[in-house]
């Protein structure tokens, strides 16, 4: 299943991926007699997930495709959701990323830091260099959003607690980071510097996360990539991590690591290209000289 969240009759909403087009969660509850949440993090934070996730697989895909659907064309992207309980960031997590910082890649744990949700932007929606940046960069990664209540996960189990995947656009503002590393949450947390969707995809969607490719594109050119198989941290050791004495809620984001930033400024569009998944792009203004 894959899950978007348009802006359809004046409100942001969950609307299931059919075609060429997206079928919101609120027609399904008209059309077809549910009566799930209309937002993906209600959805989520309801624990309905798993229930409309194997209600799709068992047979309800064939039901939303003969439903009216808003074609691609037609519908506004948003955010996949507003409020994630906790926006986890795993940062050197690719060899060649942590050479381009002239960084050593962690040794037995991983370098982390969180983000607030008000640096939330969806796909198309502009990216801001702040005025104090002379070099912010973009990072395309992979997420992982948790479908529910977990604590202490075994690193076998870590796709039963995965609610699917999505593509990141995070960002640094390099130079700030520099001056102070010791400040890594300001330099990840200005406004508009976390951007995912379009869609939230399924694990049986996926298929074998490891041979997922993740690329870091700039204004059509891939400026970095790599695969999931090259992290040095890779998802299932990061949910088992995260999860080690801290309890990870349904909507909690993971982002894992980019293969390598790009330096941004202002008229560039970044792209966060994932195998298998509807690229995200986003607009960059401000300015700053990249």
């Amino acid at each position: 299943m894959r899950v978007g969240t348009i802006r359809w009759q004046g409100r942001e909403r969950a609307a299931v991926r059919a075609g060429d087009g997206y079928v919101p969660v609120a027609a399904m509850n008209r059309e077809i007699g549910v009566n799930w949440p209309e937002t993906l993090g209600e959805l989520l934070e309801s624990t309905v997930w798993e229930e409309m996730a194997a209600w799709y697989r068992d047979g309800g895909r064939a039901a939303v495709a003969r439903l009216p659907a808003v074609p691609t064309g037609q519908a506004r992207p948003a955010p996949l959701y507003r409020h994630p309980p906790k926006i986890w960031g795993i940062g050197l997590n690719y060899r060649a990323h942590a050479a381009d910082l002239s960084e050593n890649v962690p040794q037995g744990e991983p370098a982390g830091f969180l983000k607030p949700d008000t640096a939330i932007i969806g796909p198309g929606d502009a990216i801001e260099i702040p005025a104090r940046s002379d070099r912010t960069t973009a990072e395309a990664e992979l997420g992982i959003v948790i479908g529910r209540r977990c604590r202490n996960v075994p690193r076998g189990d870590w796709l039963s607690v995965v609610a699917g995947f999505t593509p990141i656009i995070d960002m640094t503002a390099e130079d700030i980071l520099r001056r102070n590393p010791r400040y890594l949450t300001r330099a990840k947390s200005f406004d508009t510097f976390f951007s995912f969707g379009p869609e939230l995809v399924t694990p049986d969607e996926v298929g074998d996360v490891a041979a997922l490719e993740i690329a870091t594109v700039l204004n059509g050119r891939v400026r970095a990539a790599d695969t999931v198989a090259h992290m040095t941290y890779p998802p299932d050791f990061l949910v088992a991590y995260l999860s080690d004495g801290m309890t990870l809620l349904p909507g909690d984001v993971i982002s894992t690591g980019t293969p390598g930033a790009a330096a941004v400024a202002q008229g560039d569009r970044v792209t966060c290209r994932i195998t298998g998944f509807e690229p995200l792009t986003n607009p960059v203004q401000g300015p700053g000289r990249g």
